[in-house]
């Protein structure tokens, strides 16, 4: 009898836990402070800091575009700063592509085009190849020519740098994003082994069929 009610009251202590995290999970209210749980006198708030880091909130940040926010929610400003110094850096190198980029223009040497509506808002420019001579009666040549319709051109003196910039801001968003979440799990992982070692958790139900009561016993101690 003593043996049924132990296994009985350690699964209704069971189910009343994983319905507790049930509902805290789906129920609770995001912007609710967290619940206040006891905590090793030996544990630095740096330590409790990274132990009480969610992924969930880690991936809201790594949303937001901005180069080291990842690593600035993992704990490590330093290098946050660092990997945000390299994507402005990129970023400037995109501004100063597209300030040093000219505007589109047709070219100088128009012996070798056919242009239609010249100086104009629909002016099109056609380059002209020859595909075969005719000679007439007279002697008199001409040449017949295929058109193949061109576009404006830019020097392209600025699209190196964009391009080096784009992969510059590209790099550096998806290295904070990989490195920065694999940090903030690798932080969680070290202090909840280093502390979950000291943790001693016990569980011992106590009958008394003199008095017809239950007494449930749990002990956490440190060390």
């Amino acid at each position: 009898m003593k043996k049924r009610i132990r296994y009985l009251t350690i699964i209704f202590v069971f189910l009343n836990i994983v319905f507790a995290q049930y509902n805290n999970l789906n129920f609770s209210d995001p912007l609710s402070e967290t619940a206040l749980y006891p905590v090793p006198k030996e544990m630095s708030f740096e330590e409790y800091q990274d132990m009480n880091r969610r992924m969930s909130q880690a991936l809201l940040w790594s949303s937001i575009p901005i180069p080291g926010i990842t690593h600035y929610y993992a704990g490590d400003k330093k290098k946050a700063k660092k990997i945000f110094y390299v994507g402005a850096s990129g970023f400037a190198c995109i501004v100063g592509g597209l300030l040093y980029m000219k505007d589109a223009e047709w070219p100088d040497n128009r012996d070798n085009y056919f242009i239609q509506n010249q100086y104009q808002d629909n002016e099109r420019w056609f380059e002209k190849t020859p595909v075969s001579v005719d000679i007439s009666e007279s002697g008199e040549e001409s040449v017949q020519y295929s058109l193949k319709e061109i576009q404006k051109e830019s020097d392209g003196g600025g699209g190196f740098l964009i391009f080096i910039g784009a992969a510059i801001v590209l790099g550096d968003l998806v290295y904070d994003r990989i490195v920065g979440l694999r940090l903030i799990e690798q932080k969680r992982d070290k202090v909840r082994f280093k502390y979950g070692q000291k943790l001693n958790f016990s569980f011992d139900p106590l009958l008394s069929p003199s008095i017809k009561e239950i007494k449930l016993n749990f002990k956490f101690p440190f060390g």
